[in-house]
C-alpha cells in the first residue's frame, strides 16, 4: 500500500506563490502516475494536473491558465505543485493521488488518495 501526504499549504497573498508537496511511503512511486486536485466548499473536486510515470503532464488549461507546474523527484519519492500568480479563486484543499496503472482527469482514475492541505489565498 502507499501513504500520500501533503504538506506546504497556508495563507499567501493574492499574487504570491506556493509549492505544495506529496510525500509518499510505503512504496516506491517512480513508476505511478500522480496527479493534484482541488476542491473548495460546496464545490465539485476540481482537476488540477496530473505527471505520468514518463514525465509526460496534462493541465486543467482553463482553470489553471498555465500558472502551475507539476514535477517529482523520484529519489525522494514527492511530487509538487508549484502554484504562482495565486487568486482569491485558488483557495480550496488541495489533495495529491495516484495509481499504478493509469492516469487522468478524473477522480475515479486514482486509486490511492492523501488527506488534503488547505491553501487560503486574500486579498
Amino acid at each position: 500500500q502507499v501513504q500520500l501526504v501533503e504538506s506546504g499549504g497556508g495563507l499567501v497573498q493574492a499574487g504570491g506563490s506556493l509549492r505544495l508537496s506529496c510525500a509518499a511511503s510505503g512504496r516506491t512511486i517512480s513508476s505511478y502516475d500522480m496527479a493534484w486536485f482541488r476542491q473548495a466548499p460546496g464545490k465539485e473536486r476540481e482537476f488540477v494536473a496530473a505527471i505520468r510515470w514518463s514525465g509526460a503532464t496534462i493541465y486543467n488549461a482553463d482553470a489553471m491558465k498555465g500558472r502551475f507546474t507539476i514535477s517529482r523527484d523520484n529519489a525522494k519519492n514527492t511530487v509538487y505543485l508549484q502554484m504562482s500568480s495565486l487568486k482569491p479563486e485558488d483557495s480550496a484543499v488541495y489533495y495529491c493521488a495516484g495509481d499504478r496503472s493509469r492516469w487522468g482527469s478524473r477522480q475515479s482514475d486514482y486509486e490511492y488518495w492523501g488527506q488534503g492541505t488547505q491553501v487560503t489565498v486574500s486579498s
